[in-house]
């Protein structure tokens, strides 16, 4: 299938650079899309459905096999507004190909808070909605409105609520069918009348070393940022998708029985009655803080973060994550799930 004459095309390209964890791979096409029309013309241009394709915003939550991959999509589609405002909310909608964390002090400069614990998580705004991004006692869904995402089998354009997303944690619909859909524009709802989320235990500390007492929607971001800075590995510098696993979420009897044994183990009650555990907790336990298996390993300020230490395959890292896997399961009977998209 030939491209629209509007998207560029390249053809055997190394991805190397085009993934935070620095992971080798070839595309043998790469079609960059600057608009929602050139989406729309790509969808409409494949009839039959096509080759797959694998769509790529900052690649901040991605693990690469290395083996070669037929089609990527770069999104690069560029843009942000305010929409209007009700009662409660002030509506901003932002192109997918927007950097998340420019988007986020974007925002606040303009005088709308609400994603201020979200601040400095790499990544494209069309990714947030897909992995359900979330940070220190915030989750990108409590602040969405809604998103227009192609379908890349049949050309249909769609708007979905978040009724329509399914979201959960680190999960959504558009995670569940991977290459189908392509986000173009998300929506967001910010309050009007807001109230900062800083009792979470790294922020309070933060903000109480700095003095202080009342923050504002600016001063929380600030604070994450420092906080992320000090704790997770610039992927300029170190290569790595952040967080690598999922936080197990167990059931009250599980939980119990594990803090009746480890009553350190960081918790956190959930609505319908669960636990979540901290999976770096259980991975630092474990002796992998700071470890490595050849290139690959745990970052030395945050075990549940994998680094590519240089010359890291996607084989390295995932054979350094199993073994992890392996080590929690076997001492604490929990099974950690990959967060990362791996393709």
């Amino acid at each position: 299938m030939t491209a629209a004459p509007s998207i560029s095309e390249q053809h055997d390209v190394d991805l190397t650079a085009l993934n935070t964890f620095g992971l080798p791979a070839r595309a043998k096409r790469l079609l960059r899309l600057k608009s929602a029309d050139d989406a729309r013309a790509f969808a409409a241009a494949r009839h039959d459905g096509g080759e797959p394709c694998l769509v790529l915003g900052g690649g901040s939550n991605l693990v690469l096999r290395g083996e070669p991959l037929a089609c990527v999509l770069k999104v690069e589609i560029a843009g942000r507004h305010k929409l209007g405002e009700d009662g409660e909310a002030i509506i901003v909608e932002a192109a997918a190909g927007e950097s998340w964390h420019d988007f986020v002090r974007w925002t606040l400069a303009e005088g709308w808070p609400g994603l201020e614990n979200l601040s400095l998580i790499p990544g494209s705004v069309g990714a947030a909605p897909i992995q359900n991004i979330g940070a220190y006692g915030l989750e990108m869904a409590e602040r969405f409105d809604s998103l227009d995402a192609i379908d890349l089998a049949s050309g249909e354009t769609r708007r979905f609520d978040a009724a329509a997303c399914r979201f959960g944690y680190r999960e959504s619909a558009f995670k569940q069918q991977p290459g189908r859909w392509l986000v173009v524009a998300v929506r967001f709802r910010l309050p009007r009348r807001w109230q900062p989320l800083s009792a979470y235990g790294d922020i309070a500390r933060e903000l109480a070393a700095r003095d202080i007492a009342a923050p504002t929607p600016l001063q929380v971001s600030d604070a994450v940022i420092a906080i992320r800075r000090r704790k997770l590995p610039d992927p300029a510098e170190l290569g790595s998708a952040g967080s690598f696993f999922k936080n197990p979420v167990v059931d009250a009897r599980q939980c119990a029985a594990l803090l009746a044994v480890h009553p350190g183990l960081p918790h956190y009650p959930q609505p319908d009655g669960r636990e979540k555990l901290a999976a770096g907790w259980l991975i630092e336990q474990c002796g992998w803080k700071g470890r490595r298996i050849g290139p690959a390993g745990c970052h030395t300020g945050q075990a549940l973060v994998l680094v590519n230490h240089g010359g890291a395959s996607g084989a390295d890292v995932l054979r350094l994550a199993a073994h992890i896997q392996d080590d929690v399961a076997s001492r604490f009977g929990v099974a950690l799930e990959i967060e990362p998209v791996v393709t």
